[in-house]
């Protein structure tokens, strides 16, 4: 059941991970050449990353 309210919460975060992830990336990118493609994973990578951790936190507050 934890990991149900785990993803729950993950799920919405999504949608709100998406601008500090972008931000992250291309932070990076001042100091590492990023292709476009690579631009995209990560920023796809770190935004469910970021919902993760946030949502781990958020069902264990």
């Amino acid at each position: 059941m934890q990991i149900v309210m785990i993803l729950v919460f993950s799920i919405v975060l999504l949608i709100f991970m998406i601008y500090p992830a972008m931000k992250i990336v291309e932070y990076l990118e001042k100091f590492i050449n990023i292709s476009d493609k690579m631009y995209d994973f990560l920023t796809v990578a770190i935004t469910i990353a970021l919902s993760l951790i946030f949502g781990v936190g958020l069902y264990f507050l």
